[in-house]
């Protein structure tokens, strides 16, 4: 990879500067550029050479890598409208755009595909006579060697700055090594054998192209659908919070992507209900500042006061805590709160069910208050709250 890491530091000043959006952007921009040029000489190469040896499978190579370039292009010019700063029609900031363009690269490549799956059927229904010599292998193989390391340093660049964009077109590389691989095997066979695989090994590459498409769709409208933050910022904000006096515990995290570098999270925090409000309020904005410094996380809380030194309050709490995890393992429950009564008592709290759970809401709630009289006696009503979470 001493070509990939020349590339970074030739053309991105301060490359080692990841978290800086300009030195973000810039990666972007190269690894566009790159994909523009190297794209293009390989489609051009191609191109002559299928044109010269009358062969679909080698112009619908040549295709691949034209649709490739436009798709670096797309690249490009998504890296530079990403790096925008936040204005008054987008409060967030423009960060998003870099999955939007990903998908626009995913849609090229099904359409792609699908033509050229139509061409190849043409040629299957009516076969011409395609020529090969060892110059058209060895071409193929450069442009193997070129894919093989166009990808490879892709897979570098996106990872060096969490890009799903380039990350994508990494994959859409690495495919294009196996679709030219299968050309360059029929192209031995008819060199060995004169059985003519030409239109069929086009179909192959243009279907091959098309699940690729469909795969990369999928993958990058995700981050546009909204998905659950990962276990590793899970446990960092977690560890984090409680790692501050006076915070007793949190739930009800919520992460919010709008682009790398962009995150917005809320959180409920927990503290002594006895603790003066202005010093439980100072916790709260240095957490809050600290997220922003530190992990460059803009972060809101939200304050839940709990008692946790009226001791009957604190016995019923362990006491429903250890109750939960008999009914399931994934259960948990905060902001509980005891209502006292002289022919009744109400404990009130939220309980967290993962998604997908088979249960209603309302079934969940009504095992949670059969569990609860067996335990605790007829005389304790539940009034609970059911939360969905994939954490």
């Amino acid at each position: 990879m001493f070509l990939t890491k020349l590339i970074i530091r030739l053309l991105i000043p301060n490359w080692k500067n990841t978290e800086s959006p300009a030195v973000r952007e810039r990666y972007g921009k190269v690894s566009g550029l790159v994909g523009v040029v190297t794209n293009l000489l390989l489609a051009i190469l191609k191109l002559v050479t299928g044109l010269i040896f009358n062969s679909i499978a080698i112009m619908a190579d040549a295709a691949n890598n034209f649709s490739d370039s436009a798709s670096s292009v797309v690249t490009l010019i998504g890296f530079k409208l990403s790096g925008k700063p936040a204005d008054a029609e987008h409060p967030f900031g423009h960060a998003r755009i870099e999955y939007i363009s990903g998908m626009i690269v995913s849609f090229i490549v099904v359409m792609l595909g699908f033509q050229l799956a139509q061409s190849s059927v043409e040629k299957i229904i009516t076969p011409e006579e395609a020529s090969f010599t060892w110059v058209t292998v060895t071409i193929l193989i450069v442009s193997i060697l070129a894919k093989l390391w166009q990808g490879l340093f892709y897979r570098k660049m996106g990872k060096t700055i969490s890009s799903t964009t380039l990350m994508a077109t990494a994959t859409d590389s690495i495919n294009d090594v196996v679709a030219t691989s299968a050309v360059l095997l029929g192209i031995l066979i008819t060199l060995f054998t004169d059985v003519n695989l030409d239109g069929w090994l086009g179909l192959a590459v243009a279907v091959f192209i098309m699940i690729s498409g469909v795969r990369l769709i999928m993958e990058t409208s995700q981050p546009l659908l909204g998905t659950a933050p990962s276990k590793e910022l899970v446990d960092s904000v977690y560890t984090k919070i409680l790692s501050y006096d006076g915070i007793i515990g949190l739930h009800d995290l919520e992460v919010h992507s709008y682009g790398e570098g962009r995150v917005f999270a809320s959180v409920h925090c927990e503290v002594d209900a006895q603790q003066d409000i202005m010093v439980s309020h100072d916790i709260i904005d240095n957490i809050e500042r600290d997220f922003l410094q530190d992990l460059d996380i803009h972060l809101v809380i939200h304050l839940d006061p709990i008692q946790i030194h009226d001791p009957r309050t604190k016995k019923l709490y362990h006491q429903i805590k250890s109750l939960l995890p008999t009914l399931s393992p994934e259960y948990s429950m905060h902001d509980f709160r005891v209502v006292w009564g002289t022919t009744h008592t109400n404990l009130i709290f939220d309980v967290v069910v993962p998604f997908g759970q088979k249960e209603s809401d309302r079934e969940i709630a009504h095992q949670i208050q059969q569990a609860v009289s067996k335990e605790l006696g007829d005389k304790f009503f539940t009034v609970v709250t059911i939360d969905h979470s994939c954490l």
